[in-house]
């Protein structure tokens, strides 16, 4: 830690006294564990939540509503950020989730609730694009705020330990609506301490005031919502003239994006960085890690509850080392990634333990102990753990103090629209091959005339419905037992399929690494000057 004498402050190092720097870090602490929390206790209530509201074709929209609104606000305000300070977007996007959560909880139907989180998401991404860049600020010297970030990855690591625990004991004993509720206090308290403690720090721009990129930011939010409806739809409907206008939408977005951006002085979304040698492949990696992680805990609950008839109890145990290791790699990291003489070693060895953690999964059954199961989620989790702390590292070295909150907007923004690919392609996968599973297996079953009592996984998770159905089908002299047997099989083979793509995505990321460029993590000299210009207004 740094020294408790705050007589003399270096600013090429830090902005504030030891003290004043504590409490600053305990606000971003409470922000991450509200962001965390949410987005680990969410996967393990899924199953229940669909069972109860019904509407499984809305299953992958509670999440993904949640990452289209956060990628499109993490760039935005990430930039904004670096324009105007950060603290005042900080403490409206506490409210805004705090106030979301709330809804979500409240929420009687799955439009509703996919609505609420699309809300949540505003404020979740807002927040996202302005943690790590605001630690950052705080701490311009890079091993002063690798030793600092220990209060955001403790935050975030304690939240992603105890999430799906939680989930899984609250939605079991108190009914699912608590698991967004839970929100409120975590965000009272992260509002108190930001509005008190965090300083707001206001970057010295010369010449005149700044052109806002607001078409920037319509046409990312029209892209991005083009390409997510695009994906939903394009499964069921194919070539149609839907999914034309929709492709046309995205198509155009992207290369209006393109030309549009270049020509800003202070673009939304800096295409250079995009294309630069040096980040393209840390980008990509983040698109990628974004894919095989929202995968694994949006759709592993899933196949716990609905294809191995696990409870909530024990879905939330075997998808909690995953968490675990994630902290335990970002912590393990963040000590040994200065005493390296090239970091990206630890790239290799992240996204390797990902990648077979993550194929270990598809040949793994649900008779397996669940040691076993515990102990490949945890691998992948160390892996994941070693492989964001050193995205955002890795970034913030080799970009420059202006572009920071940029960089690392886009960053986390390409990780969220990764995930948001992974869910939608895996819940369009998952729909459409269930249906033909369940089919397949009533035609051998000769009795197809009960499809519509299996057409829903939601089935699956609702033991209630299932003893009913059971009951009816001996009544009519079919073997009911085998054939809700071979739904959950069914079940079992279509949520393989994506994950498989999920592991595909973190062998691709493995390989990426590769053309990562040499970063030491040593002392930030050359833009300390700069940064030592900003302003703080306590």
């Amino acid at each position: 830690m740094p020294p408790a004498n705050a007589a003399a402050i270096d600013p090429s190092r830090q902005l504030l006294p030891f003290r004043e720097s504590l409490l600053a870090m305990l606000g971003l602490a409470c922000v991450a564990m509200l962001v965390a929390l949410d987005q680990t206790i969410v996967g393990t209530a899924m199953p229940r939540i669909v069972a109860e509201l019904k509407g499984f074709d809305l299953y992958a929209w509670v999440a993904t509503s949640y990452m289209l609104a956060s990628v499109i606000t993490i760039p935005i305000f990430g930039r904004l950020g670096d324009l105007y300070g950060r603290k005042r977007f900080l403490v409206a996007a506490i409210v805004l989730f705090t106030v979301a959560s709330v809804l979500c909880g409240r929420a009687d139907t799955m439009l509703l609730l996919v609505i609420a989180r699309g809300v949540q998401g505003i404020g979740g991404g807002i927040l996202i694009g302005t943690i790590f860049a605001s630690v950052a600020d705080l701490f311009p010297d890079a091993q002063l705020r690798l030793r600092w970030l220990v209060f955001v990855s403790t935050a975030f690591g304690v939240a992603n330990i105890i999430g799906p625990t939680l989930g899984g004991v609250l939605t079991q004993h108190g009914g699912w609506r608590l698991v967004f509720f839970v929100n409120v206090p975590v965000g009272v308290v992260s509002l108190l301490f930001v509005r008190r403690y965090l300083p707001n720090l206001r970057p010295a721009r010369a010449g005149g005031p700044v052109k806002l990129d607001w078409l920037g930011g319509l046409v990312i939010a029209m892209t991005f919502g083009a390409l997510q409806l695009l994906i939903e739809f394009l499964p069921n409907e194919g070539i149609s003239r839907t999914t034309a206008i929709l492709a046309a939408i995205a198509f155009g977005g992207a290369l209006t994006l393109w030309f549009w951006e270049k020509r800003m002085g202070y673009p939304i979304l800096p295409v250079d960085m995009l294309v630069d040698r040096k980040l393209s492949a840390l980008f990509a990696m983040s698109l990628l890690g974004g894919f095989a992680l929202f995968s694994l805990v949006f759709y592993v609950p899933l196949l716990f509850q609905g294809g191995y008839a696990m409870s909530p109890d024990d879905s939330g145990m075997l998808i909690t080392p995953l968490v675990i290791g994630t902290t335990i790699g970002t912590v393990a990291n963040n000590r040994i990634v200065t005493r390296l003489r090239r970091a990206n070693v630890i790239m290799y060895v992240g996204f390797a333990l990902f990648a077979i953690a993550s194929l270990s999964v598809l040949v793994i059954t649900g008779t397996a102990p669940h040691l076993v199961w515990m102990s490949c989620m945890g691998a992948s989790g160390v892996g994941l753990g070693l492989v964001a702390a050193n995205l955002t590292i890795f970034s913030q070295q080799i970009v420059t103090r202006e572009n920071l909150g940029a960089a690392t907007a886009l960053l986390q923004s390409l990780r969220t629209f990764g995930g948001m690919l992974g869910t939608a392609v895996t819940g369009a996968l998952l729909g459409q091959l269930y249906v033909r599973g369940v089919h397949r297996s009533l035609d051998s079953y000769q009795a197809t005339q009960w499809f519509k009592s299996f057409a829903s996984p939601e089935l699956l998770i609702d033991r209630k419905e299932q003893a009913a159905l059971v009951s009816r089908l001996v009544s009519a002299g079919h073997a009911g037992d085998a054939m809700m047997n071979s739904a959950r099989d069914a079940l079992v083979e279509s949520i393989h399929v994506g994950l498989a793509l999920a592991a595909a995505a973190a062998v691709a990321g493995l390989c990426l690494a590769w053309f990562v460029p040499p970063v030491h993590v040593g002392r930030i000299d050359a833009d300390a000057d700069a940064h030592a210009n900003a302003k703080v207004d306590q």
